[in-house]
């Protein structure tokens, strides 16, 4: 496939969204203008991002909305189900291992792990933490495809290395540090401290009079 720009896949991810509250409304069509609107874009762009991956819609109905929904959908792969392994069971990684929203995309929590002997063997909505040394067998036996890293700084390098060798190709890392990745996985980071940031910016230069 072509290269595909991270902010397209982004908004094919807000458009989901919409049309699935749309769907949710019964609301049988809808426009690429009220799509842009919704996700604070253009008509233009609404149809550039989807022309990347086919034919959609006819000019002067629009989109039907439950064709849509499923082509996004399988676009963006959440027409299979993606086992994923929590490593780490702290606050971020207990909250995600027991967040419901998952399974409605696809993503199915196969596996919590923690190297804390006071956490192995607690209950998680119905996993049991393990320890971090099971790792690799169970990432094997589970065919888990996904890893979250909800670990310390100075263990995720290490703790990633062993989740790629183990066969994972995909990675949402929590840790604040930068990571490196063997090619051919892909890897995302999630900085709170950087996020609050921007918004500490935004709130700072709407109170001064700055850019909006």
């Amino acid at each position: 496939m072509k290269h595909i720009a991270e902010s397209t896949v982004r908004r094919l991810s807000l458009y989901l969204r919409f049309l699935e509250e749309g769907e949710a409304r019964a609301q049988d069509t809808i426009s690429s203008g009220e799509l842009a609107r919704l996700g604070g874009t253009t008509s233009a762009q609404v149809r550039k991002d989807l022309s990347f991956f086919g034919s959609f819609g006819k000019r002067g109905l629009g989109y039907h909305v439950k064709d849509l929904i499923e082509a996004i959908r399988e676009i963006l792969g959440l027409d299979k189900t993606w086992p994923v392994v929590i490593v780490g069971a702290g606050k971020i990684g207990a909250a995600l291992a027991q967040y419901r929203g998952f399974s409605s995309r696809g993503f199915r929590v196969v596996g919590v792990y923690d190297r804390d002997p006071a956490r192995i063997g607690q209950r998680l909505d119905g996993l049991t933490i393990r320890a971090e040394s099971e790792l690799e067998r169970d990432i094997a036996k589970l065919k888990a495809q996904i890893a979250v890293l909800c670990v310390p700084s100075e263990a995720a390098q290490v703790l990633l290395d062993r989740v790629t060798k183990a066969g994972i190709r995909a990675v949402l890392n929590f840790a604040p540090s930068p990571l490196r990745v063997p090619k051919g996985v892909a890897l995302r980071s999630v900085n709170m401290a950087t996020e609050l940031e921007i918004l500490t910016f935004a709130l700072t230069n709407r109170i001064e009079g700055g850019p909006r």
